[in-house]
């Protein structure tokens, strides 16, 4: 068993982590930091549970390994509360669209939607589903998920107009 340290940033905190050079990121997040909002589902990388941001770009934690994350910036959806433990629009915009139901899918789908709600480029609908196509729903029929993510980039596209 090959043993490293991992330096990198995780939800704005730099982390100093003890790792088997073999364990994925979604391993270390989960058992190591405590991170639960990054699931394991599939573990193959296609139902998206595990997403988060690497360096701002979505990617599938549980074929990611986590020696590859050295100097990057991880964020979970944890990192996304404000400093008083709200949580942020995304997520009030998942719950307000009723676009949860098991759960299992959300956190992937919110941290899939992030590069899109924080690109200042509008996206069309169908650019949208294409971003949020790595993630699988069983429950929602994934409209309702559509719907939370369109309302609050229009709502951020509105604020920054202002």
């Amino acid at each position: 068993m090959a043993n490293g340290i991992l330096n990198c940033t995780v939800n704005g905190e730099a982390k100093q982590i003890m790792i088997d050079d073999r364990e994925s990121l979604t391993d270390v997040l989960r058992n190591q930091l405590g991170l639960t909002s990054v699931k394991k589902g599939c573990e193959v990388g296609e139902c998206g549970a595990c997403t988060v941001l690497i360096d701002g770009e979505a990617f599938d934690s549980c074929i990611y390994l986590a020696i590859w994350a050295e100097g990057k910036e991880i964020r979970t959806v944890e990192g996304l509360m404000d400093a008083e433990g709200n949580i942020s629009d995304i997520q009030e915009a998942f719950i307000d669209e009723a676009a949860v139901q098991c759960g299992f899918c959300t956190c992937g789908a919110i941290m899939s939607s992030i590069p899109v709600l924080e690109d200042s480029k509008e996206y069309t609908t169908e650019e949208i589903k294409k971003e949020l196509s790595g993630n699988l729903c069983r429950c929602t029929g994934y409209e309702n998920i559509l719907n939370a993510v369109e309302k609050t980039k229009k709502h951020r596209c509105e604020n920054c107009k202002n």
